[in-house]
């Protein structure tokens, strides 16, 4: 790859001093213009019909957007038509403005006009491309003819708004402004700016877009803050962006431009767009609410979001999308699953409600997902930490930590054999299958009396090794008595050396569960789990599931 043949194309001001620089973030969110329907719409291999724009626009709207570029009206009969819908069948909301665009040729200004007669309120963005490149490559004009071309559209743009019925507003864009000289794109912005007039009460919007990206993002916001200092009248210019995304730094771009004084966003869903897309206007806006700005969008049914931009666009919204792909909060890793189950336990217990989650900058479920099915993701590189959190939220199994990572081993190990992911389902199968209720290979225990004397006496009902059995013993509690009748029938030497409980409200057949480990001499230790409402019962459950895993063990060390 011969790096020789580039150069950058791009023309930093010649100034060093820029105040952007000390600041963390904005104060405030921009004025947000999605461009979905404009240029994200033209960037589609399948552009959307009339009936899907209209969906597409009303999912706009729902989101918070205040401005919507609706088309190119003179660019096919599709967009000039899906304009006099919205106009004619009222079906814009009074709190939103259209927007339309136009390069600043006469026809295309005139049937613009057509397209919008009657329209509630209006923007008319009207563009010619300024860039070095473009003058001496494309339309080979010298500076001065790319600037008429730019007053001429000023001034018919200005003419028309007069003559046609409707409330217009107005912005004007130097395309490619990343590649034009700084003081010539201020020229040319200026003098339109000295055409149209604006007022603080009916500002214009300039628009500086990153047509191309061509630099790192400091430079961009340099070439912000420089053209905002020195743009005319700016006490009426609502300054803009519109970044695309080229080097992948479109977000970067933004924000810093944001910094430097741009107001205003232009933007896509997802950062759809030509090339490599515009900017995300998700990524942004979610941005802004994980430093405690208030975007001013709602993105909080996010999956509903993206079923109807990928139904719509026919795009597939990446896995690892930020914010909306469906594994940018899964967790696989066992050190994250712990850090965030354990940040999610001192959330529950910080009375401010501060979000501080390890490796979650935000919520998931101020975006509608779900922690259980989105952010703990078990696979065979989980740890014991984020599978004990599965069971624990979603099923109420509250297991000790030496019985956590004895499951989490057997999790992982089945993952592993499989190579795929398992779902909470499947983790909550393999510890019933291992631990709960286990009535096999040896003991399966149906009823325990107990007799209260000056000691506590058990009678155990139970079938061992095929064969009815009853067996007695004292004890200092019920458990102790039942462990010490099974001791006695079978010769059995073990330690209880574990055992735990809690109440499960979320099963509706068990109000307790329990939990028993089993230390041998060998030095080996054996699992069991007990459910059942009566919370006696369930230990005892529990007891017998931990001797028949030992039984379970030795069968399997046998057959190996």
């Amino acid at each position: 790859m011969n790096a020789n043949k580039y150069s950058p194309g791009y023309f930093p001001p010649k100034t060093s001093e820029y105040r952007w620089v000390r600041k963390d973030h904005p104060d405030k969110a921009p004025f947000w213009c999605s461009v979905d329907l404009r240029d994200g719409n033209q960037a589609l291999i399948v552009p959307m019909s009339l009936e899907e724009k209209l969906e597409f626009f009303k999912l706009l709207c729902d989101i918070g957007f205040k401005e919507i570029e609706v088309g190119f009206p003179a660019a096919s009969q599709t967009e000039y038509e899906f304009l006099r819908t919205l106009i004619e069948q009222d079906l814009i909301p009074d709190d939103v403005t259209i927007q339309v665009l136009t390069q600043c040729r006469e026809h295309i200004i005139r049937k613009t006009f057509e397209a919008i007669q009657g329209a509630p309120k209006a923007v008319v963005h009207f563009y010619n491309s300024t860039s070095k490149a473009q003058r001496e490559q494309v339309f080979k004009k010298s500076m001065e003819e790319i600037k008429e071309i730019a007053l001429d559209g000023a001034r018919l743009v200005k003419q028309l708004s007069q003559e046609y019925d409707g409330n217009f507003l107005f912005e004007y864009s130097p395309e490619s402004f990343t590649g034009t000289e700084p003081d010539f794109a201020l020229d040319v912005c200026n003098a339109v700016i000295d055409i149209m007039e604006p007022t603080p009460d009916r500002p214009m919007i300039i628009n500086l877009p990153v047509t191309v990206e061509m630099s790192l993002p400091h430079v961009y916001a340099n070439q912000i803050e420089y053209c905002s200092d020195r743009l005319h009248n700016r006490q009426s210019i609502i300054l803009s962006t519109h970044p695309h995304n080229d080097r992948g730094t479109g977000v970067a771009d933004t924000e810093l431009a944001l910094l430097a004084g741009a107001q205003r966003v232009e933007c896509c869903l997802f950062g759809n767009g030509e090339r490599t897309g515009n900017v995300d206007a998700i990524t942004l806006a979610m941005n802004m609410l994980v430093l405690g700005v208030d975007p001013g969008l709602d993105f909080s049914n996010m999956p509903e979001i993206v079923e109807t931009y990928e139904r719509l666009t026919r795009m597939h919204v990446h896995d690892r999308q930020p914010y909306a792909g469906s594994l940018v909060f899964a967790a696989f890793s066992g050190s994250h699953q712990d850090a965030i189950a354990k940040g999610m336990k001192c959330k529950e217990e910080d009375p401010e409600g501060r979000w501080t989650v390890p490796y979650l900058p935000i919520d998931p479920q101020d975006l509608s997902r779900t922690y259980d099915a989105d952010v703990i993701r078990v696979n065979s590189q989980s740890g014991k930490g984020g599978i004990g959190y599965i069971l624990e939220t979603r099923y109420g199994y509250n297991l000790p930590p030496k019985m956590r990572e004895d499951f989490g081993y057997k999790v992982k190990d089945i993952s592993d054999r499989h190579h795929s992911e398992l779902k909470p389902d499947e983790i909550f199968e393999i510890f019933q299958s291992a631990y709960l209720n286990l009535a096999a290979p040896a003991f399966d225990i149906h009823e325990a009396h107990f007799i209260q004397g000056k000691t506590l006496k058990a009678i155990v009902s139970a079938i061992y090794q095929g064969e009815e059995v009853e067996w007695y013993a004292s004890g200092n509690g019920r458990l102790n008595a039942v462990n010490n009748a099974i001791k006695g029938g079978t010769s059995l030497e073990y330690t209880l050396e574990t055992y735990t409980e809690h109440s499960l409200s979320n099963n509706s057949s068990a109000s307790a569960a329990c939990y028993v480990g089993l230390l041998w001499p060998d030095g080996s230790r054996t699992w069991g789990a007990g459910t059942d409402s009566d919370i006696i019962f369930a230990g005892i459950l529990a007891l017998a599931s931990a001797l028949n895993n030992r039984f379970i063990q030795e069968e399997k060390e046998a057959l190996a």
